[in-house]
């Protein structure tokens, strides 16, 4: 099983590079980034420091989406990118929140995101594409490798994710949700003459170390509320298009927006946030990793044995050097395959 870390591209950009190779030290395998380049600075320039500065990390955006840059621009920065680092890239891409909402757009279509994927695809892996009219292709990215993972909630988006996504990324860790998501995922990936078991499938959630304590576990649950008010914000659109009662979609995801009265994106991803007060400590609980390291391995192994092949880190709380430690230390090898030397 493969562990990412997700980070806010916040200043000093230093600070981002610094946690991206300690993450690397620790055992890490992907480094994330979020993608709203008003909120926070552009990921793909501090990628480039990244990958300067590690040996072996992938490095990708948790997540882009098709709105804020010309498709043919995106695949061109992977490509660039891996002839400089050696195909060392992963492409997350949904249809839009923060980049998108700060500037009063909306998220793309799902037919959109569709045609972006292909058109990123393609070209970052150095095939030639009809774009606008015209055929295209990068002369000089023959060599380049990408993966395009996409990240969805409801039942027409896991269904384009099984249909046409190298991997799948989830964005909560309660298992319930994330085995039927998974399942949709697969039973799409299926139905369109792919082997599902070449969808790869992420799980990324905040995780907070506490010391066992009633204390440090309420502390922890502060830390990570912020997340149920970001996943809060896709699943309201999920309620306005299929309702609450539809059957469509689990009501383990869409009853606790109910209390749910607006967001502020100059929050976004902050720990401490003012407008997450309708989110409630069972779904902390349930789409966060809180507690001591013991409960961390308990849940990371359940996901395990749903076919999460990644298991990332939300690093957006008041304890980022501890859990990266605690991880390497403890969880990561807890969790890995162990392999004797001599039998």
């Amino acid at each position: 099983m493969d562990f990412g870390v997700v980070l806010q591209t916040t200043p000093p950009s230093r600070r981002v590079v610094d946690l991206a190779r300690r993450a690397e030290s620790y055992g890490f395998g992907y480094v994330w980034t979020f993608d709203s380049h008003i909120l926070w600075q552009e990921p793909y320039v501090i990628y480039s420091q990244i990958l300067a500065e590690t040996r072996n990390v992938i490095v990708g955006p948790m997540v882009t989406n098709p709105a804020t840059r010309d498709w043919t621009v995106t695949a061109s920065v992977y490509a660039t990118l891996n002839e400089m680092y050696g195909n060392r890239t992963v492409c997350g891409i949904g249809r839009g929140d923060s980049a998108v909402r700060v500037t009063n757009g909306a998220p793309t279509t799902l037919a959109t995101l569709r045609e972006s994927i292909h058109v990123i695809r393609e070209l970052a892996n150095g095939r030639s594409v009809d774009y606008k009219g015209s055929e295209l292709r990068f002369p000089w990215a023959a060599k380049s490798s990408l993966e395009v993972w996409v990240a969805a909630y409801g039942p027409k988006a896991l269904a384009l994710t099984g249909q046409v996504g190298d991997g799948f990324i989830l964005q909560l860790a309660d298992l319930s949700i994330a085995e039927w998501t998974i399942g949709a995922v697969r039973a799409a990936a299926q139905e369109a003459g792919r082997n599902p078991d070449d969808v790869t499938i992420c799980v990324a959630a905040p995780a907070y170390v506490t010391d066992g304590t009633e204390a440090g576990l309420a502390h922890g649950r502060e830390q990570c509320r912020w997340f149920g008010g970001m996943v809060g914000n896709h699943v309201a659109d999920i309620v306005q298009r299929y309702g609450s009662d539809s059957g469509m979609v689990p009501k383990a995801l869409t009853d606790y927006i109910t209390g749910r009265t607006g967001y502020d994106y100059n929050e976004h991803g902050q720990a401490g946030n003012t407008h997450t007060e309708f989110v409630p400590d069972e779904i902390v609980d349930r789409f966060c990793l809180v507690g001591p390291a013991e409960v961390h391995v308990e849940r990371i192994q359940a996901l395990k044995a749903l076919g999460v092949d990644q298991f990332s880190v939300y690093l957006q709380h008041d304890d980022k050097d501890h859990t990266l430690a605690v991880y390497g230390e403890k969880i990561i090898p807890a969790v890995a395959e162990h392999v004797r030397a001599k039998s």
